[in-house]
């Protein structure tokens, strides 16, 4: 259960600011959909508009292509204990073209680097020299 109200469309029609972040989120995904994640930041439309704002600019086309950026936003909220994250990123990702086999293939990356920071951690192994950028 969420710690915040979830704004319903009504309400969220009830402060223009809020209803000018729901329609270009609808807008940019081409979706009737807003989700939670959303509605829950609407409680505090300073922060909705600035999240919903720097997320766009994030995410927006780039030198990394979009199936990559949710790739590492399913990366993060995995290392971070997201389920939210990692079930909202992973439907996106689908949607940019992710397969079953690529999604597999990421898993296996993510916890074969999640297992080798731990012991390089443990280990505390210096980094080599060649690995570091030189000015």
């Amino acid at each position: 259960m969420a710690t915040v109200r979830l704004l319903t469309d009504i309400e969220a029609a009830a402060d223009p600011r809020v209803a000018a972040v729901f329609a270009d989120i609808r807008a940019t995904r081409q979706s009737d959909f807003v989700n939670n994640f959303w509605r829950a930041l609407a409680c505090q439309p300073d922060v909705l508009e600035a999240t919903w704002a720097r997320l766009k600019v994030v995410m927006a086309p780039g030198a990394l292509d979009p199936l990559t950026k949710e790739l590492l936003y399913i990366a993060v909220s995995a290392t971070n204990g997201c389920s939210y994250c990692v079930h909202s990123h992973t439907a996106a990702a689908r949607a940019k073209g992710l397969t079953d086999a690529q999604h597999a293939e990421f898993l296996a990356v993510l916890g074969m680097a999640a297992q080798t920071n731990q012991l390089v951690t443990a280990l505390q192994v210096p980094v080599d020299a060649e690995f570091q950028v030189q000015t």
